[in-house]
């Protein structure tokens, strides 16, 4: 029996499955980039930040543990059942879909990790970032942690294989159609499962066109978790600030 999904960002990161695969994430890396990233934007000293698309919430309780009040959010309610044991008085967790503002403000709002772009219909795309907007409060920013997808096709692994608590996922990537797309076949409990992430491979100038339409202004791009310089070619990032 072979477990297919359509909708595969709604399907796929509310299976454990995910996280196995992704377990190994680098947890310092992430600490790195929320303390150069929230260090640059100056946000105040308990200040709000939004986490959109935050899955378990690892920058979420980071950020918390810094001194800000954070929310995350994220379509995968699986994802935020296991996020809500972390809650605390500076850190809450709710089921949202990022296309629609939560009818509240920010002093930022972070998406972070390649979390955009998954979505069929151009307008979601476009409607997530006048969210973003809608959701900043006056002297807030919004930020989108995407990857450079240049050097992404450029670099891609055709196929590759994983094996994680004794789990083999075989991955497969390619370019289809404006997509970057990587399916994921394995077995677990006698059971054959087949997903795929499919994310659009929006480029800088993708980008300037959808701030443009929500009417928000970019006003920094970074390559990298340090904050360094965006290369089309050579950056392995897309860090845009926005408001």
């Amino acid at each position: 029996m072979t477990k297919q999904t359509t909708k595969w960002f709604t399907s796929w990161f509310n299976t454990p499955f995910y996280h196995t695969l992704y377990k190994d994430r680098d947890s310092a890396e992430a600490q790195t980039f929320m303390d150069n990233l929230t260090q640059y934007l100056n946000i105040p000293e308990g200040g709000s930040i939004l986490d959109l698309a935050c899955g378990r919430g690892r920058h979420s309780r980071y950020l918390s543990s810094l001194g800000y009040n954070v929310t995350g959010a994220d379509l995968s309610e699986n994802s935020i059942a296991f996020a809500k044991q972390f809650e605390n008085s500076n850190l809450h967790f709710e089921v949202h879909d990022m296309c629609q503002p939560t009818g509240r403000t920010f002093d930022a709002v972070v998406n972070l990790f390649t979390s955009f772009g998954y979505f069929d219909k151009d307008e979601d795309n476009l409607n997530t970032i006048k969210a973003i907007k809608a959701d900043l409060n006056e002297t807030g920013f919004g930020v989108i942690d995407f990857m450079n997808s240049d050097y992404v096709i450029e670099n891609l692994v055709p196929e590759e294989t994983k094996t994680v608590d004794g789990i083999t996922f075989n991955l497969k990537r390619f370019v289809e159609n404006g997509y970057i797309v990587k399916t994921i076949a394995f077995e677990n409990d006698g059971e054959s499962y087949q997903f795929e992430e499919r994310v659009r491979a929006f480029s800088l100038k993708d980008f300037e066109t959808l701030f443009d339409q929500a009417d928000a202004y970019l006003l920094d791009v970074f390559g990298d978790y340090k904050l360094r310089k965006f290369h089309p070619k050579t950056s392995e990032r897309l860090i845009m600030i926005f408001k």
